[in-house]
């Protein structure tokens, strides 16, 4: 037998052990489906609140990431600028020389 059979076999043994001992609790029936309902409520209540978190968190690394990448498309224009301008002044240079060889 695979270990996740026998992981998944003791998880659903102990969930039904715990469905089994809440229903044969000695309480009354309202009291053991209040007691159901509580829970449910409470893991809707969970869910929702970590989910609210995860969205959260990935709204927070987005505009973080967004801010990143504005500062090298900013970056990547100025190298750019920077690498045309040096172009420019050897263009200018090469002409310079290219009509001093000429005269």
């Amino acid at each position: 037998m695979s270990t996740g059979k026998v992981i998944t076999g003791l998880v659903a043994g102990l969930a039904a052990g715990a469905v089994l001992g809440i229903l044969f609790a000695p309480d009354k029936g309202t009291e053991t489906r209040g007691k159901i309902s509580k829970k449910g409520t409470d893991l809707k209540d969970s869910f929702k609140s970590k989910f609210n978190s995860l969205v959260d968190d990935v709204a927070d690394e987005y505009e973080n990431l967004k801010g990143k990448a504005a500062g090298l498309v900013e970056e990547g224009k100025d190298t750019a600028g920077e690498l045309a301008a040096k172009g420019k002044e050897k263009m200018d240079s090469w002409k310079t020389e290219a009509r001093q060889s000429l005269s």
